[in-house]
């Protein structure tokens, strides 16, 4: 079985959201690299990566976030 950790953007941090809905959005994370580097200790190899705001508005809104992953 492969894992793959799941970093999802809103506003340049990482972010859950419950149900889908934008307006829940828990921050875990203030620093998307940061995170994407804690993912990569741990031993993972991949990540999946959602830019939610750029999902909502139809094209990219995260891409510094992205880049510095």
């Amino acid at each position: 079985m492969i894992l793959f950790p799941a970093i999802d953007l809103k506003d340049g941090k990482c972010v859950l959201l419950k149900h889908g809905d934008m307006a829940t959005a828990t921050i875990y994370n203030d620093d998307p690299a940061a995170q994407a580097r804690a993912f990569e200790d741990q031993g993972f190899e991949w990540l999946h990566v959602v830019d939610l705001n750029g999902a909502f508005k139809g094209q990219s809104v995260n891409s510094a976030a992205v880049g510095a992953i």
